[in-house]
């Protein structure tokens, strides 16, 4: 079976008059990298936050290998949120511990040789890196999981050129080739050599989901033009 996630007529409202998500239904397979595109507010984090069961569904489902949100499923997703919640006080070598100690399929040996390839020390704080340098640690501990399903929201906002090639880089070169990854962003230009797949939301309703071969074969345009074609005001 190549289907990984579903979601089936998911919605979430917070008030009678507001859907967040609304009645959303699509399938996304295994080993495919996949744009999670739309304007602020169009649900792209509350979706994010069901697929991780941190939010319930007002009506309908989130189905990860025909589950839903349970410790099992929780174990199976690695996910880097948009902040980060590791303690800055802490060295980085005791936060690859508690990650090691938090989920069995993290790879201590994984991490380190990632790090020892941006000649960051373990045995520093992470306060005292870089904020490239600190958004590049968050990745490699998620990275140096072995899920089924990679979920990361706006992980390359806020960072240089540089720092946003060598993650596109990591999560390229460091996923498991039977898992998918799912990327939430606004820097479309910046990631989408990288997708195979791209999901268009707007207010919480699914308008697009097709790969980037057809956008460029259909429409003779870039993701980033298409998009920007299909929202524009």
């Amino acid at each position: 079976m190549s289907e990984l996630l579903e979601f089936v007529n998911l919605s979430k409202t917070y008030d009678k008059r507001y859907y967040a998500v609304n009645h959303l239904n699509a399938t996304i397979p295994k080993g495919k990298i996949i744009g999670l595109l739309g304007p602020n507010g169009s649900g792209k984090t509350t979706l994010i936050k069901m697929i991780n069961g941190l939010l319930v569904p007002t009506e309908g489902a989130v189905l990860l290998g025909g589950l839903e949100p349970c410790p099992e499923t929780k174990a199976r997703i690695a996910y880097l949120p948009d902040r980060s919640y590791l303690d800055p006080h802490q060295k980085v070598e005791q936060i690859l511990e508690f990650f090691g100690d938090f989920y069995e399929n993290f790879s201590r040996e994984k991490a380190l040789n990632l790090l020892a390839g941006l000649g960051i020390d373990p045995s520093v704080k992470l306060s005292t890196l870089s904020k490239g340098n600190r958004e590049k640690v968050q990745l490699i501990l998620v990275m140096s999981r072995q899920a089924d399903l990679y979920v990361l929201d706006e992980p390359i906002a806020g960072v240089d050129p540089a720092a946003r090639d060598y993650i596109l880089k990591t999560i390229i070169g460091n996923y498991n080739p039977e898992a998918s990854v799912l990327i939430s962003t606004h820097l479309i230009s910046d990631i989408e050599n990288v997708l195979d797949e791209v999901i268009f939301l707007r207010h919480g309703q699914l308008v697009l989901y097709t790969s980037v071969d057809n956008i460029r074969e259909q429409h003779g345009k870039s993701v980033d033009a298409y998009f920007r074609e299909v929202f524009a005001c």
